[in-house]
């Protein structure tokens, strides 16, 4: 964090308070697609839970992936690398952690979480951007979580699912409404699909943003939905 001083009347030093949250280290961009609903990129030292899409997930990564952050992703089962370069991560620069153990059997810790804290702690202290998928955890390992992407400039992206929470989270980004086109009169195939994404979060981040976006867009990756202009008959 930045050390911001000031001087009293007096000549003494006194650090500001108000200036204590700002970091030195510039956050992490995110692609031009997701500028909408985050105009300020992945703050460094944040929480930023997804859910309703792992493209979505995929998407957030890629711009930072691509411009030289290391990226990893805990207990995904079916990710593919083609999946994820699609999107712009780069893969020589990401670690893809599995959510079985070697003899393909869940262990008791994977089902209790502790491993799961223990491993995702460890990933925080090294890499730039850890996207997990959790367990169901008790407060405190969520607390002592974040508190840990805080303190070494990480970003945390829990993928949440069904009724799952993350309490404290800086940013919530959510997927709904998917429509896929392509398909014709029962000819065709998928090729891109439509989701309405959702912001929300507190502090800086308290406004409520959204966005059409394609995901994935026509070729892959992720794109702004371009709003069709009305036709105006004027020969009427």
């Amino acid at each position: 964090m930045l050390d911001v001083a000031i001087r009293r009347v007096d000549g003494t030093r006194t650090v500001d308070p108000a200036l204590l949250s700002v970091r030195a280290t510039p956050p992490l961009p995110v692609s031009a697609a997701l500028s909408t609903v985050l105009p300020g990129g992945l703050r460094r030292g944040s929480t930023v839970v997804v859910s309703g899409s792992v493209s979505l997930l995929l998407a957030l990564l890629g711009e930072a992936s691509a411009g030289g952050a290391w990226c990893a992703l805990v207990g995904f089962p079916r990710i593919s690398a083609e999946a994820a370069s699609e999107y712009g991560i780069e893969l020589s620069r990401l670690a893809i952690i599995p959510p079985l153990t070697s003899d393909g059997l869940r262990s008791e810790q994977s089902r209790t979480g502790a491993s799961w804290t223990t491993a995702v702690g460890a990933l925080l202290d090294a890499l730039d951007v850890v996207a997990a998928r959790p367990p169901r955890l008790v407060p405190g390992d969520v607390r002592r979580l974040a508190a840990r992407a805080r303190n070494r400039d990480a970003v945390l992206v829990p993928y949440l699912t069904g009724d799952a929470d993350w309490p404290g989270a800086d940013v919530r980004l959510s997927a709904d409404e998917p429509h896929w086109t392509g398909i014709g009169d029962g000819t065709g195939r998928l090729v891109a699909r439509q989701v309405h994404v959702h912001a929300q979060g507190r502090g800086t981040a308290a406004r409520p943003r959204e966005a059409t976006l394609w995901l994935p867009a026509h070729g892959g990756g992720i794109d702004v939905v371009t709003p069709v202009a009305p036709v105006i008959d004027l020969a009427g």
